[in-house]
């Protein structure tokens, strides 16, 4: 079985919970980005022992929180040392308008592993685009790059959409395949 790292930033329990949907499908690990900025200092050794690290953060002004981009500049020791390279990559965001520039975020989210010299994990679930669709339907929102979900500004975590979770639940289980498949040996 592969290890796989989630790794997010989560700033009202949005992103955390589609987090743990993510680790859910995934049978992943969490490590949690703090109020800082900050992981746990054994946290480094679980993502250079990881086959795949998926990482997630909510969507604010357009790309990431700056707790998460505290922790993609600490990660340039990784990336001086080539430690992530050819890891598998994947990301997810939420943000509270439909829209809300997440595809910015998964561009930041795969740019950020790209630079680790890593390999990207698509989505690799079909929208639910048919006049039928319904909002707690899988992928709704209909992404390919990665997992996304959307939280009305005034909804608590619990209050999450049936479906983005469902759709986190999936996107996790891909990445479990396809790190699988593709494990390093």
């Amino acid at each position: 079985m592969s290890q796989i790292t989630v790794v997010y930033h989560s700033g009202y329990g949005h992103t955390q919970r589609m987090a743990q949907a993510v680790a859910e499908g995934a049978q992943a690990g969490l490590i949690a980005i703090d109020a800082e900025g900050n992981i746990p200092a054994s946290a480094w050794d679980t993502l250079a022992e990881a086959d795949a690290i998926i990482l997630g953060s909510p969507t604010y002004m357009g790309t990431v929180s700056w707790q998460f981009k505290k922790f993609a500049d600490a990660s340039s020791k990784a990336w001086y040392a080539q430690a992530w390279k050819d890891k598998l990559f994947a990301g997810f965001t939420n943000s509270a308008a439909l829209n809300g520039d997440k595809g910015s975020t998964l561009t930041y989210l795969f740019t950020l592993a790209m630079q680790h010299g890593g390999l990207w994990v698509s989505q690799g679930i079909l929208p639910s685009s048919t006049k039928t669709a319904r909002r707690d339907d899988p992928n709704y929102l209909g992404s390919y790059a990665g997992a996304i979900a959307q939280s009305p500004a005034d909804a608590g975590a619990g209050e999450m959409a049936a479906g983005d979770l469902q759709t986190a639940r999936a996107f996790g289980a891909r990445v479990a395949e396809v790190a699988t498949r593709y494990r390093r040996r």
